[in-house]
């Protein structure tokens, strides 16, 4: 496996293919960071203390998403190949395996939202006008949280069974119906009372209600994979085994970055309401300028994992170094999206006057940090993991965000007393930070791997 180029009529199906994926995965993952967006903005029109609290609050389901997105990621992993492969029997095995663990995942942070709402607002702000505000869009949001994880596994399973359009219009309705439901709940539009935080966690809960019963409405149709309940609970054992290898590793990766980005909130949290509202707002343009990278990183694992499965090793490795390539200019251009919106944005969403320039420094640290985030959600998220080398993240998020990002974080903001914004850098080292080790870890070709195999190697 040494030729690494695709000839001409190979370049034509990749670039085909990938446009086919990613165009619809990130204007899903838009949809998604829509509404995080349309709660800030709106929000913010209210008051700069109801957008920080929600912002914060939002961080319980933040981490939720990691743990369900270890789960899906496992599942879209082994699927991708199988899928590959032909093997639908085994696809839907997947799908009862993913069920089952989501539905526990999802069970236990609604009893935590209703049961102790208070305790999970104080880790990560210290302020009580914030902390009630919290606590009320937490004991309705919480009730989201329950459908979140099941039709997360119905919209990962369509995504790697050649049915990414209609998983990304089931979210793309699910974040109008958010939209919408926002602007009449917290303002209090049609004669209905303006609830502001608790106005957004209502309609929250609502559409992802729509959401469940739009997968469970596309998925009746003939072509799709869907769960059997006769089968639901019953279990392969060398499948179960061959998930765990995948989920672990991702599970520990999601928890190490989720709680790692968590851990960053709520050190900008303690910095002061400014530093939070600033934060906050940084936030959600990050997430809205990331939706291109997310969109290429989800179609390179489906592309690398299909033709790794079908056993076209050689052309799976080709992908890899140009969807690598590809997340550099991806990058860069994000970098370049962030500086020309950030006197957009600055003035969009109103806040104090040293919230305010807090929110342009960030801005422009964020736009050299994106060129890491969109090369490393690429390539790890995406290439990496569709040949099953899911260790490796975790081995690079030890190091490089708990090993250096959160001491410095840490240090910057509670022993040496650091300026706001030199403490968000320490933020943002780790992606940036991880580059070299990243490409170099890809041209290893350790991953390159076929996990449909009886006896699937160890990961590195």
């Amino acid at each position: 496996m040494s030729d690494i180029r695709l000839k001409p009529g190979e370049k034509k199906e990749f670039y085909r293919r990938l446009l086919t994926i990613a165009a619809p995965i990130s204007f899903q993952s838009l949809m998604l960071a829509l509404v995080a967006a349309a709660d800030a903005l709106m929000l913010g029109r209210v008051a700069q203390e109801q957008m920080t609290a929600v912002s914060l609050a939002a961080q319980i389901q933040f981490v939720q998403n990691m743990i369900l997105m270890a789960v899906t990621g496992a599942g879209s992993i082994l699927g991708a190949q199988y899928w590959g492969k032909g093997d639908r029997a085994t696809m839907q095995k997947l799908f009862h395996l993913m069920l089952r663990a989501n539905g526990l995942i999802s069970l236990f942070f609604f009893a935590a939202c209703e049961a102790v709402p208070e305790i999970l607002m104080r880790l990560f702000t210290h302020d009580d006008v914030l902390i009630g505000i919290g606590i009320t869009y937490l004991k309705i949001a919480g009730w989201s949280y329950l459908m979140t994880g099941i039709s997360q596994c119905y919209i990962a399973m369509m995504k790697v069974s050649d049915h990414v359009p209609p998983s990304a219009w089931i979210s793309s309705c699910t974040v109008v119906t958010n939209i919408i439901l926002n602007a009449v709940f917290i303002f209090g539009l049609f004669g209905i009372e303006g609830m502001q935080a608790r106005g957004a966690a209502l309609a929250t809960t609502l559409s992802r209600l729509a959401e469940l019963a739009l997968c469970l409405a596309v998925t009746m149709r003939n072509g799709y994979i869907r769960p059997d309940v006769r089968s639901l609970f019953s279990s392969d054992a060398r499948l179960a085994r061959d998930f765990a290898r995948q989920c672990l590793p991702l599970l520990g990766g999601s928890l190490f970055w989720g709680v790692g980005f968590t851990s960053y909130t709520a050190i900008m949290g303690h910095m002061g309401s400014d530093a939070a509202a600033a934060n906050s707002v940084a936030a959600v343009v990050r997430d809205l300028v990331c939706c291109a990278c997310n969109g290429i990183g989800g179609a390179a694992g489906i592309m690398v994992g299909n033709e790794l499965g079908a056993g076209k090793l050689e052309r799976g490795k080709q992908y890899g170094i140009r969807l690598m390539k590809i997340s550099f200019v991806i990058g860069f251009a994000s970098t370049l999206l962030v500086l020309a919106v950030t006197p957009l944005i600055v003035r969009m969403v109103v806040l104090t006057d040293e919230a305010g320039a807090y929110l342009t420094g960030m801005m422009v640290i964020m736009a050299v940090y994106m060129i890491g985030r969109c090369v490393n959600t690429v390539t790890i998220n995406g290439v990496l993991d569709g040949g099953g080398d899911t260790v490796f993240d975790v081995i690079s998020l030890a190091v490089c965000m708990w090993g250096i990002a959160i001491p410095l974080a840490l240090l910057g903001a509670f022993v040496f007393r650091w300026p706001v914004l030199l403490v968000y850098a320490c933020t943002c080292l780790d992606e940036v930070g991880k580059i070299p080790w990243v490409i170099y870890r890809l041209y290893r070709f350790k991953w390159v791997r076929n996990l449909t195999e009886p006896d699937p190697p160890e990961g590195a």
